[in-house]
């Protein structure tokens, strides 16, 4: 076997821009969609294989899921709501967990898919499948998280039951929207780390950057009403495009109400931010499953 030699960034360029006169990109999207949708046995197999082995490779297994948002849930109280007493907001740790549950199915995600391909790379240079296969399966792999999550959202909403309503019929539509922009985000980053080895590194740095940046530990209507966004209304217009900022919002709409409002005032969600944001993650898939069956031939050569 060669020995691994680690692409170059110029490498790397001119590996993904080679095949001029291959495929065209529509002929691309319409082969990995119908790759995704024929091997649906293949994704459930992976997705259980999955979370076997996250069950068998810790002590606690998926309640790593119940029990990791909730110390993040303490460490986050402790900071905001007793040093700086919560920002005024009444039940300031269902305001947060609201956020941290979709984060963590987000992050956690993309975390898995940047390695998704590489992880394989005995089974890519013995067996020939689809590897689109990879991410999607990380994807489907974070919705069981995301279920394991609402465990101790639902228990925080059963011990401040005035906030259970009928409006909690939209969560799934809520998720089913991040679901779509997540999928995106993780066919892109398992292509570019085969060819940018560094991306993974980078990746925890920026979503710990996206986090800090996006509406989790305070409310936009805390962000417009700070001095400097007054100034410069510009920023908030640039915090608005934040995917998170319409997820955060939509999912506190309709579990925790308005942070200003009256207990028990969970309402719909604009339509019209999750509708647009719907349709720019789909032309945002298309990209990222184009992008990723261009690179794949190179992947046998690249690992």
């Amino acid at each position: 076997m060669l020995p691994f030699r680690a692409m170059s960034s110029g490498d790397a360029a001119a590996t993904i821009r080679q095949t001029p006169g291959g495929p065209s990109s529509l002929a691309l999207l319409r082969q990995g969609v119908t790759e995704i949708l024929s091997r649906r046995r293949l994704i459930r197999y992976l997705v259980q294989a999955d979370m076997k082995k996250r069950g068998s490779d810790t002590v606690l297994g998926n309640l790593w899921w119940i029990l990791d948002p909730l110390l993040q849930l303490i460490v986050y109280v402790i900071l905001v709501a007793v040093i700086s007493r919560g920002k005024g907001i009444e039940d300031y740790p269902l305001f947060i967990f609201v956020a941290i549950i979709p984060w963590k199915w987000f992050s956690s995600v993309i975390t898995d898919a940047t390695t998704s391909v590489m992880r394989a790379e005995r089974l890519i240079k013995q067996i020939a499948f689809p590897k689109l296969v990879l991410p999607v399966s990380a994807a489907s792999a974070g919705v069981v998280g995301f279920v394991w999550g609402l465990a101790p959202l639902g228990l925080l909403l059963l011990l401040d039951w005035q906030r259970l309503s009928l409006m909690l019929v939209w969560v799934p539509v809520i998720a089913a929207v991040q679901f779509v922009f997540t999928l995106a985000v993780a066919i892109l980053v398992a292509a570019g780390n085969v060819f940018f080895r560094d991306l993974g590194n980078a990746l925890g740095h920026a979503l710990r950057l996206w986090w800090f940046l996006s509406p989790g530990l305070y409310s936009i209507e805390t962000l417009e009403s700070t001095k400097f966004i007054k100034d410069h209304p510009i920023v908030a217009d640039l915090f608005g495009l934040n995917p998170f900022a319409v997820l955060f919002e939509a999912y506190r709409a309709v579990i925790y109400g308005t942070p200003d409002g009256a207990v028990g005032t969970a309402h719909p969600p604009d339509l019209i931010a999750l509708g647009s944001l719907l349709l720019g993650s789909l032309a945002f898939l298309a990209v990222s499953i184009t992008f990723f069956k261009r690179v794949e031939p190179e992947f046998a050569k690249v690992l």
